[in-house]
């Protein structure tokens, strides 16, 4: 695939607030208010240092592609104008672009990664190898993120919750059907349970089933 070109016009703009619309494919899906509130905090004392990053939309109005969380904190202190750079930029770059600049940060959880990988695969018709180059992720790695999907939205809510790992969620797909899922990852969270001990309490639910 050719790589597409990101061209930037290069200056800061001061873009009114009203006028930049969320980005459709922000692969984070819950932010944390405290942490919102002290950037929110710098932001009064110091101002945007770091300009976000939007696109223009026909509608005239600008698309945020990266910079989510310091949009969010400007309008929390109540900022009529957000510091911007306009660049040139097409649907699935801009996913990929507020994909990476997450991972980057460390600010998805396993799931939002996952689910992020799943769009670009299955809406921008890229293969799993092209994510894996684009993210700088082994094709493996790519593959072990998707399968965790296989689980039901309510299992992954109680991993999330319970602050599991995705090495958690791996193990329970060891696990032939969702009941099965189900009832081991409530001994998993009520017992507190690393990933080998989770491991070994699963191949134990294996051997007795066979």
């Amino acid at each position: 695939m050719k790589q597409q070109r990101v061209k930037s016009t290069a200056e800061i703009y001061n873009i009114p607030q009203a006028m930049i619309v969320p980005n459709p494919n922000q692969p984070r899906k819950r932010f944390d208010y405290d942490e919102l509130e002290n950037l929110a905090q710098s932001i009064r004392e110091n101002g945007i240092l770091q300009p976000i990053t939007v696109r223009k939309r026909e509608d005239k109005k600008y698309e945020l592609v990266s910079g989510e969380r310091r949009l969010r904190a400007a309008r929390l202190v109540g900022m009529v104008k957000i510091p911007s750079i306009v660049i040139n930029i097409d649907d699935k770059n801009s996913a990929m672009f507020s994909i990476i600049e997450n991972l980057q940060r460390q600010s998805l959880n396993f799931f939002e990664e996952a689910e992020a990988i799943e769009k670009l695969v299955g809406e921008y018709a890229m293969s799993r190898e092209e994510v894996a180059l684009k993210l700088g992720l082994a094709p493996s790695t790519v593959s072990n993120k998707l399968r965790i999907l296989r689980l039901p939205e309510e299992m992954r809510f109680e991993l999330a919750r319970a602050g599991l790992t995705e090495s958690h969620a791996r193990a329970l797909l060891m696990l032939e059907d969702d009941n099965q899922r189900a009832r081991a990852l409530s001994i998993i969270v009520d017992r507190h349970l690393n990933v080998a001990e989770s491991e070994r309490m699963i191949n134990q639910m294996i051997n007795r089933n066979n």
